[in-house]
């Protein structure tokens, strides 16, 4: 079975070089020649354009930073709908909105080619231990012909149904959770040092009790430290998904007033800090507002 992978940013390169060390046949494509080098080197291989890489993959994954890129990968004669051949599927791990992945899903259809979306949960260090929780949605058929791949790159794979939109929807859902236990944690550690408690007295209290959890072991001492460069993942990237998640609330007439509070908190804390700050970056914001 031979493998393409599109995108080699954090995610991606750590992602794909799980992959060539599973054994697979891979080859790569990035906009950014250079970053395949690394990969190169270990024994993949470097196509010239999306589509010559679809042309001679059975399956390829593609994880990329946005909607926009992901169109620009497909499109053209040069893009990846182009190459792939009928019957060939395309795995996106990408965080994007709901409407885009059943478009893409229907653009697959129409050409018969087969499509899953697969996005993850984990920072770059646990894609780099292979650490990643997939979420697979799409044909059962499909996620059985890729679990060995998915299961190459990470430790738990999630079916979450037959239609690939429904992991987009789940990925921005726990992307919301997580921005909202950011902020929840951010206020609490203030309120706490400020108060003379002690934020990291208060994180070893909470993580050791009622809130034994990753996402406060992980981002906890992020906050404590103010340990926000260099970005594992951009604020740019997280208002990006809360854009997303709005949307996929409104089309679903759900209100989120939540939501509302953490897009503005990211957009003040981009405002301050600059773009390459960590999306936790929006507890520097939340501390200095409190005048610390």
């Amino acid at each position: 079975m031979h493998i393409g992978f599109v995108g080699l940013g954090q995610m991606g390169a750590a992602i794909a070089a799980n992959i060539l060390k599973a054994g697979f046949d891979l080859t790569l494509w990035n906009r950014s020649a250079d970053k395949a080098a690394p990969l190169v080197a270990a024994g993949a291989t470097l196509a010239d354009s999306p589509c010559a890489l679809a042309s001679g993959c059975d399956i390829v994954l593609s994880i990329l930073a946005d909607d926009r890129a992901l169109d620009a990968v497909l499109d053209g004669e040069d893009g990846l709908l182009a190459g792939l051949r009928p019957g060939a599927l395309h795995i996106s791990m990408s965080t994007i909105a709901v409407a885009t992945a059943e478009a893409v899903r229907d653009r697959h259809v129409a050409r018969g080619q087969h499509f899953l979306s697969a996005p993850v949960f984990g920072r770059p260090d646990a894609a780099a231990a292979g650490k990643l929780s997939v979420v697979a949605a799409g044909d059962a058929a499909d996620i059985d012909r890729a679990e060995p791949l998915l299961r190459a790159i990470g430790h738990k794979l999630f079916r979450v149904g037959d239609d690939p939109p429904a992991a987009n929807l789940i990925k921005l859902c726990g992307n919301f959770m997580l921005m909202a236990a950011v902020e929840a944690m951010a206020e609490a550690m203030t309120l706490a040092e400020k108060g003379g408690a002690g934020g990291t007295t208060l994180l070893e209290v909470m993580t050791n009790t009622l809130f034994d959890a990753l996402a406060y072991r992980n981002y906890g001492p992020m906050l404590a430290e103010r340990r926000f460069h260099p970005a594992g993942f951009p604020a740019a990237l997280g208002l990006k998904d809360m854009r997303l998640v709005g949307a996929a609330a409104e089309d679903s007439r759900v209100p989120m007033p939540l939501l509302s509070l953490l897009r503005d908190r990211l957009v003040e804390t981009i405002a301050k800090e600059g773009e390459d700050i960590d999306w936790s970056g929006i507890g520097l914001t939340v501390a200095k507002n409190a005048g610390l």
